[in-house]
Order: structure tokens, then sequence, then C-alpha cells
């Protein structure tokens, strides 16, 4: 699959869906906040959010890197950026029309990335997440969340879970190995999915 294949479907599945997107998941927020509770930041830290659709997320890391912290939410669907701003979360965060395989930050900037919902729309899950921890500082962390665990995600979708899912423990810990990460944690229950994975090097 090609990237440009890949932006189309991103675009074509997030755009129509952006507007109505947060009143759809209206009770996710104490979620991402307990979520970004666990990265271990401090103030002052900078901290992406990769893939951040309405910017859900960036409150809750605002409130743990504090003022003279860095929020930078990077999404590739222009109309969930627009939604975000919409929501005011542009004040939490700055917002970057970017896509997470080509991020326009220097090696090792970050002490954190965020990704909410993203493994599953990664083109090239290796390679992006190898770019991911091409931006974060060895030892930093990545955090993989959902509001809702694997099975219940499936249900939703009208799906059944497999061991080939890329979101498995035994698939993901080799996946974030390959791309440069360790997995400290992993935890699937029905109201969370959260791997923490720590860059390497």
């Amino acid at each position: 699959m090609t990237d440009d294949h890949t932006h189309t479907h991103v675009l074509d599945f997030f755009t129509p869906r952006a507007a109505d997107w947060d009143s759809r998941f209206p009770d996710d927020g104490p979620a991402y906040a307990a979520a970004a509770g666990l990265l271990g930041l401090r103030p002052g830290d900078a901290v992406l959010d990769a893939g951040c659709g309405t910017g859900r997320a960036l409150p809750a890391l605002r409130a743990v890197v504090g003022p003279e912290g860095t929020v930078l939410g990077a999404d590739l669907t222009p109309a969930m950026l627009e939604a975000a701003v919409r929501a005011g979360r542009g004040a939490d965060g700055t917002l970057l029309r970017a896509d997470v395989a080509r991020l326009p930050l220097r090696d090792g900037a970050l002490d954190a990335v965020f990704g909410a919902g993203l493994i599953s729309h990664l083109a090239r899950p290796e390679a992006d997440l190898a770019e991911l921890a091409r931006v974060v500082r060895p030892g930093g962390v990545l955090a993989l969340f959902h509001p809702i665990g694997r099975a219940a995600l499936a249900a939703r979708q009208g799906r059944t879970i497999t061991d080939g899912d890329l979101r498995a423990e035994p698939r993901l810990r080799e996946l974030l190995a390959e791309a440069g990460w360790r997995l400290e944690s992993y935890t699937d229950e029905d109201d969370r999915f959260l791997a923490l994975a720590v860059k390497q090097g």
C-alpha cells in the first residue's frame, strides 16, 4: 500500500466523521486524562499527540507538562484539526498538519509521544513507529492508547480479535522492538487499552 493510497484512505475515513467525532464519544475525557498521567511527564517536558484528531488528549497532556511545557498535536486530516480548534483545544497545544511517517521535528526533540487509536491507521507500522522513536530522546516514552479494550472495540466494529492484530501483546512487543522501543507495560481491559514503551538507545 503506497503512502498516497493510505493518506487517501485516512482522509476518506476521518473527514466525514470529524464534525461529530467528540459527540459520538462524549465520556472518554477521564480515560484520556488517566492515560496522560501515566506517561511520567514532568512540568516543562515536550510531548506529541500523534494522530491527535480533534485534540481530545491535548488538555490532559497540557495539565501534566504545565504552561512551560510543549504540547504538539499532529494530524493528517484538516477537518479533524479544524474541529480541534472549534473545541478550543488549540489553546492547549500547537496543532500541525503532518504525517506521523515524516514528522517535521528534530531527532530526540520530545520526551514522549501519545497515540490514541493510532496504530491501526499506520501505513507502515514498523517504519512509522521508528519515526516516532526518532523524535523522542532515549528513555522517552510512547503511549499507545484507546479508551476501550481490543475485545470491546472489535465488538463495536462487528469483528473478532485475532493474534495477528497489531495490538495483540506478542505482536505489538515484537513490532515495537523492531522500531527501537521496549514494551514496558500492557493493559487490555474493557474500559482501556494502554501500551507503554520506552525508547532504547
